[in-house]
């Protein structure tokens, strides 16, 4: 057990260091793309850290033997957008708190768009809880529409910012430092470099999770709704840490907002295309969870209290859900 837990803050630490080169690059990359600012977040940061828990699923429902490795596919589909949805905008609205002085007022900023993103995650996560309800001969084949609805989500995000992000504030490249403008060549490497670090990590922290689940006595399920999702959510909640400690509000929300929609999307038309998609106790409690935390959320932009105190107040839904899995277990 010792080794586990040494082996977990490790990960952990190399999330974090791997992340905070990302985010360094990443951020150059959408200067070399002129790419608007939200779309950096929603779009490609988004896509390079949900890779660790897509390709989970991916393995899991593809290539898993037994209905044990599909249900933790399926979990690791569900648990994801419930991570991000309570935990990592718990932790932001806590960054915030913890680092007001200096930092913009969220009334300053313009986050029109996250309230919209929202809304779209929550009419394709309802849909996709529905269909773990039902059964159907055709239901397989309706994973193919939620390929199709993040495809129409990119096209909107790319569509929708138009401001180009500055280069202005941007901190050197890690890779090289001495050059105001990096080489292309420089910005590939390290934001390719980082997230295989981020995704190595981010598997073995996973796997040391799984040898703990069944050590605390914990199903497959319950470990792919429970933990897995802390593991695979960490490189959104690094980047979002990184991105407020820095000053830049929008870039973290929008990739916790971006990931979202990927996590709602690509990991489950995988579930759904690659099994039967039947939802039991903890599956549907994750999803009413998800939702009831979402609709928070959106109460908050609405009568205009989308502030840090209550935004850190999210992350009391994943207690209840913590606490409402062990007593249904």
């Amino acid at each position: 057990m010792p080794f586990h837990i040494i082996a977990l803050l490790a990960c952990a630490i190399g999330i974090y260091l791997a992340c905070e080169l990302f985010v360094n690059a990443v951020e150059w990359l959408g200067v070399r793309l002129k790419m608007g600012t939200i779309a950096i977040g929603t779009v490609l940061a988004a896509i390079g850290t949900a890779l660790p828990e897509s390709v989970v699923t991916l393995v899991a429902v593809t290539m898993g033997k037994t209905d044990q490795a599909k249900d933790i596919g399926v979990g690791a589909a569900m648990g994801g957008p419930l991570a991000l949805a309570t935990i990592a905008y718990g932790v932001s609205g806590y960054m915030l708190l913890r680092k007001k002085r200096g930092l913009q007022p969220l009334k300053e900023i313009d986050l029109s768009q996250l309230p919209k993103d929202q809304k779209w995650f929550l009419g394709i996560f309802l849909f996709k809880v529905g269909l773990g309800l039902v059964a159907f001969s055709f239901k397989t084949w309706l994973g193919l529409l939620f390929f199709a609805a993040y495809g129409a989500y990119f096209i909107k995000e790319m569509r929708a910012d138009s401001e180009r992000h500055s280069d202005i504030d941007l901190e050197p490249l890690r890779l090289q430092p001495q050059r105001a403008t990096p080489a292309g060549w420089a910005i590939a490497v390290q934001t390719i470099g980082s997230l295989v670090v981020i995704f190595i990590t981010s598997q073995i922290f996973v796997g040391q999770l799984e040898w703990i689940g069944p050590e605390l006595g914990l199903s497959a399920t319950v470990t792919a709704l429970l933990l897995s999702p802390v593991a695979t959510e960490l490189p959104e909640i690094m980047n979002a840490i990184i991105w407020i400690r820095q000053g830049k509000i929008s870039l973290a929300l929008a990739n916790i907002s971006g990931a979202m929609m990927i996590q709602a999307t690509v990991p489950s038309g995988l579930g759904i295309l690659f099994t039967p998609w039947k939802f039991d106790g903890p599956l549907l409690l994750s999803g009413v969870i998800t939702i009831a935390a979402i609709v928070y959320l959106l109460v908050l932009f609405k009568y205009k209290k989308f502030e840090p105190m209550r935004i850190s107040l999210v992350g009391v839904f994943y207690v209840i859900f913590a606490s409402g899995l062990l007593f249904i277990m």
